[in-house]
């Protein structure tokens, strides 16, 4: 973690949220019960900031400072309202191609899928607030800099999203294996949004209950799963191929 995207100390931290700061993400030592503490946690949760109890230990890596059981994460870029991007993208001439990542937690896997989101023409990547990979310096380097090219939305929750795009006339696809249907028969011409799921479940089962299609890869081999950025490379590329 780079030092100049972080902020340690409990009421640095309280004041750099309450001055809406990019905060990425909040880590708290798991034993920690003071009453600044308390009011952390409280400002956290009015603000609905990403955090995660970590061990002492963690922190103590992280800085060499007095982090008083707190230490925050700046991402290195700013975050654009759903809103304003769907409604950007729906007005230009181009047909609409959104990312939705449905609780991936790994920087690299998340970097590499901004990588090829931006060589594929993806017009932006929805995330959760909660649960999500942070935007960090590996994302940024595993992304090759196209975190700085491809809009990132940060939303409350995924399914609100959904119901938001799908209102606007953009038809959802989600990528699982709990399907008979196969990517290569569906049509990825129209206004589209993708979901990809978590590197361990996969998307979650109340997301597959609204979505509009659902598509898996086929898989000849041993092993019944791909990388998740792979994965979604091949989607990626197959919306390209019908699009051309």
């Amino acid at each position: 973690m780079e030092k100049e995207n972080q902020i340690f100390g409990i009421r640095a931290v309280i004041e750099a949220i309450n001055a809406k700061k990019e905060i990425d993400k909040v880590f708290i030592q798991k034993d920690a019960n003071s009453d600044l503490m308390q009011e952390l946690m409280k400002t956290i949760k009015k603000n609905n900031v990403n955090f995660s109890y970590v061990p002492v230990e963690k922190l103590n890596r992280l800085t060499s400072n007095n982090h008083q059981g707190a230490i925050a994460t700046i991402a290195p870029i700013s975050f654009i309202k759903l809103e304003t991007l769907v409604d950007s993208i729906m007005e230009s001439e181009k047909t609409p191609l959104f990312l939705i990542l449905d609780q991936l937690s790994d920087a690299r896997n998340f970097g590499a899928i901004i990588r090829t989101a931006e060589c594929t023409g993806v017009d932006g990547i929805i995330i959760q607030k909660q649960g999500s990979a942070p935007v960090n310096g590996d994302t940024v380097k595993t992304s090759a800099g196209a975190v700085f090219n491809v809009p990132i939305c940060k939303v409350d929750h995924i399914k609100d999203a959904i119901f938001y795009l799908q209102g606007s006339g953009i038809k959802i696809v989600a990528a699982t294996e709990k399907t008979d249907n196969n990517i290569y028969d569906l049509s990825l011409n129209e206004p589209l949004a993708i979901v990809m799921g978590s590197e361990d479940k996969g998307v979650n089962p109340s997301v597959l209950k609204i979505v509009d299609e659902k598509a898996k890869l086929p898989m000849f081999g041993s092993i019944s799963s791909l990388n998740v950025s792979v994965a979604c490379g091949a989607f990626l590329y197959e919306t390209v191929r019908q699009r051309q």
